[in-house]
């Protein structure tokens, strides 16, 4: 089963955030240009196994739906939920983010 991704304006914002920091503070185009690629990838892969990932092991994420996927070649991964056939990316966290206490 393929799911549908939507994109919250969160994650929009998130993904935006760390583009925006590998090109102007960091000065590094190719790793922000690689880090899209990594996205797209990720997202792709979502799309297809969305349904077979765990739910969080945070209990007040995991009684919301929340389930995690990490960046293929990246240290980030999405928080998501499913709704029927739909997956909401409702975050993208830095795997040193203190992800949880930011979504509680």
């Amino acid at each position: 089963m393929d799911y549908r991704i939507v994109m919250t304006e969160d994650a929009e914002k998130d993904l935006d955030n760390f583009i925006s920091y590998l090109i102007f503070d960091k000065n590094n185009i190719q790793a922000a240009k690689n880090l899209l690629d990594d996205f797209e990838k990720t997202k792709i892969s979502l799309s297809k196994v969305a349904g077979s990932l765990k739910l969080c092991d945070n209990p007040k994420l995991n009684k919301l739906g929340y389930r995690r996927i990490n960046f293929m070649a990246h240290r980030y991964f999405m928080l998501y939920r499913i709704e029927e056939n739909t997956v909401f990316v409702d975050n993208i966290f830095h795997e040193l983010q203190d992800y949880e206490n930011m979504m509680s």
